[in-house]
């Protein structure tokens, strides 16, 4: 157990996993700075639950750092590429958005020496998700060896854990979990592709493997979803 004086900073997306993830940084007893990348994205509803769960987590400090990747566009979440609606299929979907989470843990990583904090949280898991290649446990393995040697820190004797509680985790897992903690999932977001009247659209991915979690663990989703299809087997 982390003593409360000891800073982390939480990769804070606004989405379920991530706010479960700060959820349990918490619980060990780190002082809380989250980090939400503001990369233009389509479902930009996310920014605005993550400003919610870092105030209720008690961050310390809550930094919203604009990113503007549809500048480079290649995904359905940053250009004019529409979001699938069909149901999970196999292989890497349109909605990865190249090397994201490369590039938002450097950006973590950066922070986080800044401020002297050498621990570093994000939710990925590579069990219910949609084969993203960095989510993948390979990928955070390796990434916190980069950090050991692309920094002053690390190459210095103080390195940094890069933590990931929900790697082999399903998303019944996660659901219960947020129960547990005591966060309430109506805070959190999915969707990639929320309809103008603010609804969730209930079929991209995202929405899919959420209801499918929720369901799975017996637990009411307070999300309200356009559509309602039957959930992914």
């Amino acid at each position: 157990m982390q003593t409360s004086l000891q800073s982390a900073v939480i990769l804070l997306s606004g989405g379920l996993d991530s706010m479960v993830a700060a959820g349990i940084a918490r619980e060990q007893g780190f002082a809380i700075n989250a980090l939400t990348i503001d990369y233009n994205q389509r479902h930009r509803r996310e920014i605005e639950s993550a400003r919610h769960i870092a105030a209720m987590l008690g961050a310390q400090r809550h930094v919203v750092l604009p990113l503007d990747l549809r500048q480079f566009g290649g995904s359905a979440l940053t250009d004019d590429i529409a979001v699938p609606k069909g149901g999970l299929e196999e292989g890497i979907p349109v909605t990865y958005v190249p090397a994201r989470n490369l590039v938002f843990l450097s950006l973590t990583l950066a922070w986080a020496e800044a401020i002297g904090a050498h621990d570093i949280f994000i939710g990925v898991n590579a069990l219910d998700y949609s084969g993203y290649p960095d989510c993948r446990p390979d990928f955070i393995a390796s990434f916190q060896e980069t950090a050991r040697l692309a920094t002053r820190d690390g190459v210095t004797g103080k390195p940094f854990t890069i933590h990931a509680p929900l790697q082999f985790w399903g998303k019944a897992r996660i659901a219960s979990e947020a129960v547990r903690l005591g966060l309430d999932p109506a805070m959190s977001w999915s969707c990639y592709d929320p309809d103008p009247g603010g609804a969730a659209c209930g079929l991209c991915d995202s929405c899919r493997l959420r209801r499918k979690g929720f369901a799975d663990a017996g637990l009411f989703d307070p999300t309200p979803y356009a559509a309602n299809p039957e959930p992914e087997e």
